[in-house]
């Protein structure tokens, strides 16, 4: 005798890493955007502007969540789990955001195949999407990084000083073509 789970308790298993997907992208959101503010008090406008528009993407992620657990009939979590890092030196920051990033994809690679595992086809499909971006997203920290790590103040000091607008319209890194 096998043991079925209805499919109300699949779409529950569902909506649940939905949720805590939903959760990684809101503390992604607000630790990028303490970031931005953080290098643009430090006068890297570029660095600046580019966690400004990966917040942004996580931004959209997070909409995209809430809009699958809706159709789910599920409630969108508002809250986040972490300990936001606050005022972080550079040399730091982009070490740090490689390592969430990569984590992030880690999970999300674990919670598609929950989705796929519980028979929604649809929410695999929107993790696939989001880890391509989050990758993106942990490819430019690491480059960052290596810069600074490589050419330390000679690659700051070209920074120094750039703008951190990101101009009349936001759509965020993955979508500017960063």
């Amino acid at each position: 005798m096998t043991d079925k789970i209805s499919r109300e308790e699949r779409k529950a298993r569902v909506v649940e890493v939905l949720n805590q997907a939903r959760s990684m992208e809101l503390f992604a959101i607000t630790q990028y955007m303490n970031q931005h503010y953080n290098l643009d008090d430090m006068d890297y406008g570029e660095l600046a502007k580019n966690m400004k528009l990966v917040a942004i993407d996580e931004m959209r992620h997070a909409e995209m969540f809430a809009e699958r657990i809706k159709e789910l009939d599920g409630e969108p979590t508002t809250s986040y789990e972490g300990e936001l890092q606050k005022g972080q030196d550079v040399n730091v920051i982009y070490p740090y955001d490689t390592q969430l990033e990569d984590d992030t994809i880690d999970v999300y690679s674990q919670f598609l195949l929950t989705c796929r595992d519980n028979g929604d086809s649809i929410s695999a499909k929107l993790f696939e999407t989001i880890i391509e971006e989050e990758q993106a997203h942990m490819s430019y920290f690491d480059n960052v990084g290596n810069h600074i790590n490589t050419l330390g103040d000679t690659y700051l000091s070209k920074i120094a000083g750039t703008s951190a607008s990101t101009g009349a319209s936001t759509k965020g890194f993955i979508i500017s073509g960063q």
